[in-house]
């Protein structure tokens, strides 16, 4: 069953690439698949709504949060702030997505931009919802659920290293 989804979505810098009803998909199809797989895993099986701001953001402000949040000065690509599930069972989280990082790792990893900034959103739809990769069994979960997401996409495993053609 899919949760009801209430998605912000927000630019703080320009993304033609990247407009709402692209990343509403991804955001959607990681929740279905997320949903699915939660009897398997560690995701509460409370709750059926998730509310989720989603933010595309230049290296300034991506730079800025990093800082204050994580402490490190550097802008990452992906950033999410999972604040758990409120007393009616909804769960909220804000994902920010680094722009200028996420075109700058999907040409050094030879990927196509849409393909890594899928990656990214399932990526940050995954931790909102309490996901983790700090322990390696945590991990392992995390990016098989990303690869079945984006393999629903006809999108490559994105742990698989790019072997350039010759």
């Amino acid at each position: 069953m899919s949760p009801e989804l209430s998605l912000a979505i927000q630019y703080g810098t320009e993304a033609a690439q990247l407009p709402r009803w692209r990343l509403r998909r991804w955001v959607e199809r990681a929740l279905v698949h997320a949903f699915a797989a939660r009897e398997r895993t560690h995701l509460p099986t409370h709750g059926q709504q998730v509310s989720l701001t989603l933010r595309l953001v230049d290296e300034a402000e991506g730079r800025a949060l990093n800082h204050t949040y994580r402490g490190r000065d550097a802008p990452t690509n992906v950033l999410t702030f999972e604040y758990g599930a409120d007393p009616e069972g909804c769960i909220h989280g804000d994902i920010i997505l680094c722009l200028p990082i996420l075109v700058h790792e999907a040409k050094a990893q030879h990927k196509p931009l849409l393909h890594h900034a899928a990656h990214l959103v399932s990526h940050g739809v995954l931790h909102a919802l309490g996901y983790d990769h700090i322990d390696p069994n945590e991990a392992s979960v995390m990016e098989s659920l990303e690869t079945a997401i984006l393999a629903s996409q006809k999108i490559p495993d994105p742990y698989t290293p790019f072997i350039m053609p010759h």
